[in-house]
């Protein structure tokens, strides 16, 4: 689908950042929202809050949605694959993907000021930001708290 979409971008430059890690595959229903930069990857009725994550940190986001629902706490899980094309969406559309009035945490394991624009300032950023840290990525991924209990920790805290 990436390949797809940068052979097809005529008006500017296109990259393909890939992860090294085994990430496990992540079921949809269509490829319509990858294309779209952002889909809702896995809904749950009467959401309370969104986790938007993007590529190796979506299957944390994944199960910290399943341990949050045990919980009785249902949420939101947004791929978000690419920032760029999702900001270029229409209005209605990045609203579908991510409403107002719904606390959201995002989940990326780099630097998180660029995710405040879409969790706002009520809602909270699990990211790194700083430099020069070297370990096999599991042993990283829960040094930075990149794990589910993390996860619903941050998520439960900005829930009113």
């Amino acid at each position: 689908m990436a390949w797809a979409a940068a052979l097809r971008r005529k008006n500017g430059p296109s990259a393909l950042l890939l992860t090294r890690q085994n990430v496990p595959f992540q079921k949809r229903e269509s490829l319509d929202g990858a294309a779209k930069g952002a889909y809702v990857l896995s809904d749950a009725p009467g959401a309370r809050a969104v986790i938007i994550a993007t590529g190796s940190e979506v299957a944390i986001a994944l199960e910290a949605q399943k341990q949050l629902a045990g919980a009785g706490v249902p949420v939101r899980v947004v791929s978000m694959p690419s920032t760029s094309v999702f900001d270029r969406q229409d209005a209605d559309y990045r609203n579908s993907v991510l409403p107002a009035g719904l606390p959201k945490v995002a989940v990326e394991a780099g630097v998180s000021d660029y995710w405040r624009k879409y969790v706002g300032t009520e809602g909270a950023v699990v990211g790194i930001d700083r430099y020069g840290e070297s370990a096999p990525a599991g042993d990283l991924f829960k040094h930075f708290g990149f794990t589910p209990d993390n996860i619903i920790k941050v998520v439960r805290s900005i829930l009113k």
